[in-house]
C-alpha cells in the first residue's frame, strides 16, 4: 500500500526501499509517458487559437501533432529533454515517496488521526510533492526547454543548455515557474494521493473477491483515474508554468509560431485570457489527461510493484540482525 499502513505489522519498507522504488517507478513511468509529455507541452506553448477549420496553428489535434512531429524531427522528437526529464523523474519520485511514508507515519503516531484517512493522504501527498518539486524544478525548466526547441535546436546538450542560461540568464532562471508550480502542485498531488486511496476502497469495496488476485491492475486503474480527476482540476496552473519556463528563449519557439514575453504569473494569466480567452487554460487538456492517466497509473503501479520485489531484499541494516 502507498503511504504508512499501521496494519503493517512490522512489513513497513525502509527508506532505502522506498526511495529505490520511487525512483524506479519514476525511470519507467518516464520512459513510456514521453511522447505524450512532448507533445503536451507543444499545445500548451502555442499562442494560436486551436479550432475551426482555419486555424493557423501548428498543432491542432493529438495525432496531427504526433504526425508532424515525427515528420519533421524523427523518432527521436518525441523523446526530447528525455535526459533532464529522467533525472527530473527519478528524484522527484524518490523525494516524493519517501517524504509521503514518513509524513503518513508521523501524523498517525503524533495526533489522533488514521494514516489511511484520505484527508492525511491529501494533505501529506501535497505536502510531499511540494518538497519534491523545490528540489527538482531546475530539471523541470531544462526538460521543458528541450520538449520545446525545433530545428535546428539551440541546446544541443544538457551541459550547454545549463552553461547557455546560466550565462545568459542567470542562476534564477532556473527556477522560473515555481510560483504556479507551487501553488498547484500541493492540491494536484493532494488530490492524486487521496483520490487513489478513496478508489482502491471503492474497488476493494465493489470487487472483493479480486482485493489478493489483481492487484496490479487494481493500482494501473485507481492511479489512472486519480490522476485525471487531480490534472483536470488542476490544469491552468500547468500551463502557466509551461509558458513561463520558456520566457528568454524565443528564438527556439520562433518555428512553432507566435511569442510572448509575460512580466509573471499574473501577467500570464492576463495575457492569456485577453488574447486566447478561457479555453487558453486548457491549451494541450486532451494529450495531458492522457499522460495524466499513463502516468500516475504507471507510477502508482510501478512503485507498488517495485516495493513487493524489495520487500525480501535485506538492507545493511536489516542483514546485520540476520
Amino acid at each position: 500500500m502507498v503511504g504508512y499502513d499501521p496494519e503493517s505489522h512490522g512489513k513497513a519498507h525502509s527508506a532505502w526501499k522506498v526511495a529505490a522504488a520511487g525512483s524506479l517507478s519514476g525511470f519507467v513511468t518516464r520512459a513510456l509517458i514521453s511522447p505524450l509529455d512532448v507533445i503536451k507541452i507543444r499545445f500548451q506553448l502555442q499562442i494560436e487559437d486551436l479550432s475551426g477549420r482555419d486555424s493557423v496553428a501548428k498543432y491542432r489535434g493529438i495525432l496531427q501533432a504526433a504526425g508532424l512531429i515525427l515528420r519533421e524531427e524523427g523518432l527521436p522528437g518525441f523523446w526530447k529533454g528525455h535526459i533532464p526529464a529522467q533525472l527530473l523523474w527519478v528524484t522527484f519520485g524518490a523525494v516524493q515517496f519517501v517524504s509521503f511514508e514518513l509524513l503518513t507515519e508521523l501524523v498517525h503516531n503524533t495526533t489522533s488521526h488514521n494514516a489511511r484517512d484520505p484527508l492525511v493522504h491529501f494533505v501529506c501527498g501535497g505536502l510531499a510533492a511540494c518538497s519534491a518539486s523545490l528540489t527538482v524544478q531546475p530539471l523541470d525548466t531544462l526538460r521543458t526547454r528541450f520538449a520545446a526547441q525545433g530545428e535546428p535546436k539551440i541546446y544541443r546538450s544538457l551541459r550547454k543548455a545549463v552553461t547557455t542560461m546560466y550565462k545568459n540568464e542567470g542562476p534564477l532562471t532556473f527556477y522560473r515557474g515555481l510560483t504556479p508550480t507551487m501553488i498547484a502542485i500541493v492540491p494536484y498531488a493532494g488530490l492524486q494521493f487521496s483520490f487513489y486511496n478513496i478508489l482502491q476502497q471503492v474497488y476493494t469495496w465493489a470487487l472483493p473477491a479480486d482485493k489478493n488476485h489483481s492487484g496490479g491492475i487494481r493500482n494501473l486503474l485507481c492511479g489512472g483515474c486519480a490522476g485525471v480527476f487531480s490534472k483536470t482540476l488542476t490544469y491552468p496552473f500547468d500551463l502557466f508554468k509551461k509558458r513561463l519556463q520558456v520566457g528568454g528563449f524565443e528564438e527556439a519557439r520562433a518555428a512553432f509560431g507566435q511569442v510572448r514575453t509575460y512580466r509573471g504569473l499574473q501577467d500570464c494569466a492576463v495575457q492569456i485570457f485577453r488574447e486566447e480567452g478561457l479555453n487558453g487554460y486548457f491549451k494541450g487538456l486532451s494529450p495531458s489527461l492522457l499522460k495524466a492517466a499513463f502516468s500516475t497509473g504507471f507510477t502508482f503501479f510501478w512503485y507498488e510493484l517495485f516495493c513487493n520485489l524489495l520487500h525480501n531484499v535485506k538492507g545493511p541494516a536489516e542483514a546485520k540482525h540476520r
